[in-house]
């Protein structure tokens, strides 16, 4: 399943070279990450109650075209792959119909008490869902 998240290019996210500063692209698909499980039904709030929070391990970006202040992206986001402790998500950044960056990011599972990495549980396998992946695996 391919969800996508809005965003609207804030002033402050544009470098000297009048494009989003590379950084800015992580945090979009931090808040697309946490906006595509609310939408498969799991808050962050309750996956954390339950115990579990997610980490990032590896993230990969490829950019096509620079995006600009105030331009209007979507940001999808589909599960490319789910492991015994850790899972992928494949993003893509839109502007309508044109992809200007698609990355794929590795999140490991982890207790919030700190004792480390865990199986993923059922409630986020779940929220998951199957994978899909936007880019090859």
């Amino acid at each position: 399943m391919t969800f996508t998240h809005h965003h609207r290019v804030r002033y402050l996210e544009v470098d000297a070279q009048g494009v989003v500063f590379n950084s800015w692209y992580l945090a979009w698909f931090d808040d697309a990450m946490t906006a595509f499980l609310a939408h498969r039904g799991l808050d962050y709030a309750a996956m954390l109650d339950s115990g579990h929070d997610v980490q990032l391990v590896r993230s990969e970006i490829d950019w096509k075209v620079g995006v600009g202040f105030a331009d209007e992206v979507d940001v999808a986001v589909s599960t490319a792959r789910l492991g015994r402790t850790s899972f992928a998500l494949d993003f893509e950044v839109r502007r309508g119909p044109e992809v200007t960056c698609a990355g794929r990011t590795v999140y490991v599972v982890i207790a919030v008490d700190g004792s480390g990495k865990r199986e993923i549980p059922p409630l986020i396998v779940d929220a998951l869902g199957e994978p899909a992946p936007l880019l090859p695996l």
